[in-house]
């Protein structure tokens, strides 16, 4: 009987990560009436190697060695091929980012502020060397073509293309926050120093709305003490802009 797929059985902890081909054939001896009337597609074979260390191993295939249910009388005589070389891993859980991937652009004068993963985790299960390797886990496309406001991708799906990985997850939840696009601005404030007045530069990122509406005589900047005593200046937002804008450089010329 040729072309048997031979089922390794491993304890939960292990798993074999090098059998591309599992096929064997047995050869049998005993009555005729009786080998007639087996059908290969009813043999399952299989091999107890829940005893077997994590590593690469030589597996002995013998007649006692392997489990196949066949008629009273019946007996193997040969198995081909007689031996199998096996890579057997430990299977480890750990938990992994998770990534979510976008396809298409936000409306014309909008971007992604930011995106966010709920869970920003997931529990994934794999054989050791694929869960070494694993940095993060993606997300299936999510298409933010033409978006121009807030919104919630929910049940997205995880894209896992390898079968050897399981997720305790199959689902997550993407937010995204998008608005107008956002510039760089640099102003000159006056600021009050123990030397004088002097001129400070200061650049701003935010919306374009935002900022060019914004004047220089706004910004408030003082001196103050770092924990070092080092005098450094301070930049004040007017209070309607404070969560809206983000202070990339302050520097007294």
């Amino acid at each position: 009987f040729n072309n048997l797929t031979l089922q390794p059985r491993l304890s939960n902890n292990f798993e074999i990560t090098n059998l591309p081909n599992n096929e064997i054939a047995l050869v049998i001896t005993g009555d005729k009436r009786k080998i007639d009337q087996i059908r290969s597609e009813n043999l399952i074979v299989s091999i107890d190697l829940t005893d077997v260390q994590a590593g690469e191993q030589i597996i002995q295939l013998t007649p006692d060695s392997i489990n196949v249910e066949l008629p009273t009388g019946v007996k193997i005589i040969e198995i081909q091929p007689n031996k199998i070389p096996v890579k057997i891993e430990t299977v480890e859980e750990r938990e992994i980012p998770v990534r979510a991937e976008t396809e298409g652009k936000p409306a014309e004068g909008f971007e992604v502020y930011s995106t966010t993963v709920l869970p920003q985790k997931i529990r994934v299960r794999a054989p050791s060397s694929f869960i070494k390797s694993l940095e993060f886990v993606s997300t299936e496309r999510i298409n933010i073509a033409d978006r121009s406001s807030d919104f919630t991708a929910q049940k997205v799906s995880l894209n896992i293309l390898n079968p050897r990985i399981t997720t305790f997850d199959t689902v997550v939840d993407v937010s995204f926050r998008i608005s107008e696009k956002r510039i760089e601005r640099l102003y000159v404030v006056s600021v009050q120093t123990e030397n004088g007045e002097k001129k400070a530069s200061v650049v701003l990122f935010g919306a374009g709305s935002i900022l060019n509406n914004l004047a220089a005589e706004s910004l408030k900047i003082e001196q103050i003490e770092n924990d070092s005593g080092e005098k450094v200046p301070q930049l004040t937002l007017p209070d309607e802009i404070k969560d809206k804008v983000e202070v990339r450089k302050v520097r007294i010329n």
